[in-house]
């Protein structure tokens, strides 16, 4: 029996005026997979996670998320917060928490989702001040489990900004799964990370996908990091898929190795983890 995959995206295309960014990308994720996106820079994997986070309206395509309880979402249809909203969230290429607020103050933050209906902004929180209350404590014990989980709880009284840069990537990834998301979008999460720290990374994630059983969608340019943990990957370049399987498929695909490195020599494919048994 086949399982129907979590997100289903059908022939995305997005056109800035003259520019013709995605075109006509298909790709899928899956429930306790962990799913890579790759390609050369300007390929489109940014824009692509754009058009299924809510930042950009694609111009075609359909962008289906099977959701668990709701039935099919169609994505491309919603605004960023609507997405946010069907279990969908994401981090960024560069580091967009609130640098003056606290580490916990940042995690809860993420959660005014489920705070919000019940805070003493709405006639409901006014007339059930309790239920606020309980609300209130059960976010801060969501953010603190997961400040625990990434051994961060140390630091959950420090200012976000204070923090080195592995840590603070540490702390988007704490905020996105404090929201007990279906899906997980990282966009480069190894980007400015040192050996030690991706390592950390790499381990973090599989436990995620093992205890968690969401979907992880990762941007990534560390090789190394994709081959190891992801279970499959898509590739891109110019706005178009050019490949799509296992990371043994993809490393020795010669549409990747000729997208990446041109026509290379021995050397720059045994650099790149390309071409390697």
């Amino acid at each position: 029996m086949t399982t129907e995959p979590l997100l289903d995206v059908q022939g995305l295309t997005m056109r800035f005026g003259g520019l013709l960014a995605v075109d006509g990308v298909d790709l899928t994720a899956d429930r306790n997979r962990i799913t890579a996106l790759i390609g050369p820079n300007g390929a489109g994997k940014t824009t692509i996670f754009n058009c299924l986070t809510g930042f950009y309206r694609p111009t075609a395509g359909r962008l289906l998320l099977r959701h668990p309880t709701r039935g099919p979402i169609e994505l491309q249809k919603l605004k960023g917060y609507g997405v946010a909203r069907t279990g969908v969230v994401r981090t960024f290429q560069n580091i967009r928490l609130f640098p003056s607020m606290t580490v916990l103050e940042n995690l809860l933050v993420a959660q005014h989702q489920t705070l919000m209906p019940k805070s003493v902004f709405s006639l409901a929180g006014l007339l059930n001040l309790k239920g606020w209350r309980a609300a209130e404590e059960a976010a801060v014990e969501t953010a603190r489990d997961w400040l625990r989980r990434l051994d961060l709880l140390a630091v959950a009284d420090e200012a976000a900004g204070n923090l080195s840069y592995g840590m603070q990537r540490r702390v988007e990834i704490a905020r996105a799964m404090s929201t007990n998301p279906l899906l997980l979008c990282l966009d480069e999460p190894a980007a400015g990370l040192n050996p030690r720290e991706t390592r950390a990374l790499a381990d973090l994630l599989a436990g995620i996908r093992a205890e968690h059983g969401i979907g992880i969608l990762l941007i990534e340019h560390d090789m190394g990091l994709v081959m190891d943990i992801s279970d499959r990957i898509f590739v891109v370049d110019h706005g178009a898929r050019i490949a799509a399987g296992t990371p043994a498929e993809i490393r020795n695909d010669a549409r990747v190795i000729k997208a990446y490195l041109g026509e290379p020599d021995a050397d720059d494919l045994a650099h790149a983890g390309v071409g390697a048994p």
